[in-house]
């Protein structure tokens, strides 16, 4: 599995992600990726799944020095207290002493950032994670996070997929040496797996609109993926996209339908996005 480097941490760039996984289902399935030669897993206090997601990776038998681990603090608990209690309660749940990756899941207007940023830097000091990052900071806030943050941060982690430009979150990150880790890469399927310049790069290369997809993804610098499946035949599908690369002209049709400018995750406790190219 091919790692992107990001201010010291390196990060396997194909990971397994969990949202909405839940039960014997989601330990399962993260033991028989890891089994499959996943390195990378991603789990979140929200997704109230990670005591299953460590029992996957016990089942597993993988070392933990050998894996990824990323879960995140979520937006109602940023405060210095809660964040610390929310990372230990994490580690807790999923039965490790540290993970590799700890990640503020959204912003809070409502709690100054130098308070969450001080917390995430604290916990990272006492060994509670590795690495310390973000996710769904537009621009201005990852900047504002950056500044700070005494420790590197090494991910901002949002929505991308072909039918949304981030461009400018894309700049940013790279701008401060850190990785952009794509949720909901594949957009969940659906109607992009059957955009006709999708099919036709598929059918040219001998592999799945899917693949052609993470292919897309993986062939930009500073870019890692984690999509979620509860389909164990496709783990291995996911991960088999190293074969072949898209030619120039084909990123560039995938990319143009970024003008679709279509967010699967928009709140109302949502920031300001950066505005489309």
């Amino acid at each position: 599995m091919r790692k992107l480097v990001a201010n010291g941490a390196e990060i396997p760039v194909i990971g397994l992600g969990t949202w909405t996984l839940s039960g014997r289902a989601c330990s399962e399935l993260v033991e028989h990726a890891i089994e499959h030669g996943y390195r990378h897993v991603d789990t979140a206090a929200m997704y109230d799944n990670e005591r299953e997601v460590g029992e996957g990776i016990r089942a597993s038998g993988l070392s933990r020095e050998e894996l990824f681990l990323t879960t995140k603090v979520w937006w109602t608990d940023l405060s210095a207290d809660d964040l610390r209690r929310s990372a230990a309660r994490s580690l807790e749940r999923l039965g490790t002493d540290y993970v590799d990756l700890l990640l503020i899941h959204w912003p809070n207007p409502d709690i100054p950032l130098a308070e969450t940023m001080e917390a995430l830097n604290r916990v990272r000091d006492e060994g509670l994670t590795r690495h310390i990052g973000v996710s769904n900071f537009p621009t201005r806030t990852l900047a504002e996070a950056v500044k700070r943050s005494a420790a590197p941060l090494v991910a901002n982690q949002v929505e991308y997929h072909p039918y949304l430009n981030q461009d400018k979150v894309l700049a940013a990150c790279r701008q401060h040496g850190m990785a952009m880790v794509s949720f909901a890469p594949l957009y969940r399927g659906g109607p992009l797996l059957n955009e006709p310049a999708v099919k036709a790069a598929a059918g040219r290369h001998g592999k799945t609109p899917g693949q052609v997809i993470l292919r897309w993804h993986l062939q930009q610098e500073d870019v890692a993926v984690i999509p979620r499946t509860s389909r164990k035949e496709r783990l291995a599908e996911n991960a088999d996209v190293f074969d072949f690369a898209l030619e120039p002209e084909e990123m560039e049709a995938i990319s143009a339908l970024r003008a679709a400018g279509a967010r699967i995750c928009d709140y109302e406790f949502s920031p300001e996005w950066d505005a489309q190219s």
